[in-house]
């Protein structure tokens, strides 16, 4: 199969149930947003926010690492049966520690009361943590079908109970003379509130760990010291990466909850946190492609043509970023209404944190060069530098201008990221990106966003056609210029008979 159209394939088997996960997930947004004041999703964003740190440190880069050792030793299995072990001991002490600490960390996390939470966030960190290293190996194998069916039940049982707690059982409760009452009201509190999200993440996580049993007990259990030391040496710098990456991505909304004056913290944090979820979209595509892109790219390494193919890779990478920057933000007077009014007031950042994490997206790819090349500290150096940059502009930003600070401290994070990643990836892995188009597609989308923001059309529904006459312009641009790549080509015909 043609590479492009393998890549292609992969992403979408990888990315359907990332993909369905993700928008029922924003789907669930309009729920959670109707039925919890900005403070009490306030908690859910900051939480949230605590969990991707922490699953970056309790995976310390074992999943590339497992694909890139899986490439270069002889004995895959070996590989895996050390990694994995090495997660399940570091899981479990994890899972200890913070259950014995529990209440210190709750008041520290500003879950004041609700050393629960601590718990059941435990929990589900370290059996997802776990998880991960069966799960990459799935993707090392190719075994994307499964993949996508475990994903897909997770999501399922995640969807399942929060609208079994937040709707059914809340309405039962508030409906006297319902004769479930009884029943609903043994397994149902109200006090709970947005624990139930947690509650369901939970179930889900334990539920997917199962499920993942074949994976984990049908091997032979071999750990080798002397090869774990190698893939720490290697895994180290992409933890410092990882972490680094983290704080670019969801230090904002800790520092939004710590930053701002106690009142308006979590309203704060909750609102910007609804309206993030608008820009999901960007991130669910970036997050789907780096599934399959990841293997993708070792596999290719030794491939002829591999540069170039990473070349078309991006552009095709950011034609698509371009359509989703372009397409939300055309279609943003019907869009805004996934979150409740309470909650629209941070729109504003939308397009900036769309931005972000097409520039985000971007960096990955381009990560190839530190990543093939063996020097993965060149990854840490560079996201050490965006949390830098992240880290000083909110700091300064959020206490003048709340979360619109955090959104713009996020766009130039990811912008100085990327750009800085081209030039170290020029000297020491070049790859030949045609960035007269990149740079074209990318520059277009955006003038056409800001041009449609000055046309003014009294009808509602006038102003959404003009809107999307403008993103169909793009597409048919899009189209004239790379048309003929994506037609297949034509047989030749024999005239020799």
């Amino acid at each position: 199969m043609n590479p492009l159209k393998k890549l292609a394939s992969q992403t979408a088997i990888y990315g359907l149930p990332t993909i369905v996960g993700r928008l029922l997930n924003y789907l669930l947004t309009p729920i959670y947003t109707r039925n919890f004041v900005p403070a009490e999703f306030g908690v859910n964003t900051a939480a949230y926010s605590y969990v991707s740190f922490l699953l970056v440190f309790l995976t310390y880069g074992m999943e590339t690492t497992l694909f890139r050792f899986s490439q270069t030793e002889s004995e895959k299995a070996k590989v895996y049966t050390t990694a994995l072990m090495s997660l399940f001991v570091t899981s479990v002490t994890f899972i200890i520690m913070a259950s014995m600490f529990s209440v210190n960390l709750a008041e520290a996390a500003k879950f004041t009361g609700h050393p629960e939470y601590v718990i059941w966030f435990a929990i589900i960190i370290g059996t997802d943590a776990f998880a991960a290293i069966p799960f990459a190996k799935l993707r090392e194998q190719g075994k994307a079908k499964r993949f996508a069916m475990i994903k897909t039940i997770n999501i399922s049982i995640n969807l399942g109970l929060n609208l079994f707690f937040i709707l059914f059982c809340k309405h039962i409760h508030n409906t006297p003379t319902s004769s479930l009452k009884p029943l609903i009201d043994t397994i149902y509190s109200p006090e709970i509130g947005i624990g139930y999200i947690f509650i369901s993440n939970l179930i889900a996580s334990v539920v997917t760990l199962l499920l993942l049993s074949p994976e984990i007990f049908r091997v032979r259990y071999v750990f080798d010291t002397h090869l774990w030391k190698s893939m720490m040496r290697y895994s180290m710098p992409l933890l410092i990466a990882g972490l680094a990456g983290m704080v670019n991505e969801t230090l904002d909304r800790i520092l939004l909850s710590h930053l701002l004056p106690e009142k308006v913290a979590m309203i704060q944090t909750g609102i910007y946190g609804a309206c993030y979820k608008i820009s999901i979209i960007m991130t669910i595509f970036v997050q789907t492609f780096r599934f399959a892109a990841e293997p993708f790219f070792f596999n290719h390494s030794k491939e002829k043509d591999s540069k170039k193919t990473y070349a078309e890779v991006m552009n095709y990478f950011v034609i698509i970023c371009s359509l989703i920057f372009l397409g939300t933000m055309m279609n943003m007077s019907w869009i805004q209404y996934f979150v409740g009014d309470q909650f629209r007031e941070g729109l504003n950042v939308v397009p900036i944190l769309l931005l972000a994490n097409m520039f985000l997206g971007i960096f990955f790819n381009q990560s190839i060069w530190y990543k093939l090349t063996g020097q993965t500290r060149y990854g840490a150096i560079l996201t050490i530098f965006g949390a830098i940059i992240t880290i000083v502009l909110n700091v300064y930003w959020i206490p003048r201008i709340g979360y619109m600070g955090s959104a713009w401290a996020t766009l130039i994070c990811y912008a100085s990221m990327m750009i800085a990643s081209y030039f170290m990836g020029n000297k020491h892995y070049p790859v030949n990106y045609d960035l007269k188009r990149i740079v074209g597609y990318l520059t277009l989308s955006v003038l056409l966003y800001f041009i449609s923001t000055f046309i003014k059309v009294n009808s509602a529904s006038g102003s959404l056609i003009i809107n999307n006459v403008i993103l169909i312009g793009f597409v048919m641009v899009v189209w004239k210029l790379e048309g003929k790549k994506l037609m297949p080509a034509k047989k030749n015909e024999n005239k020799n008979n």
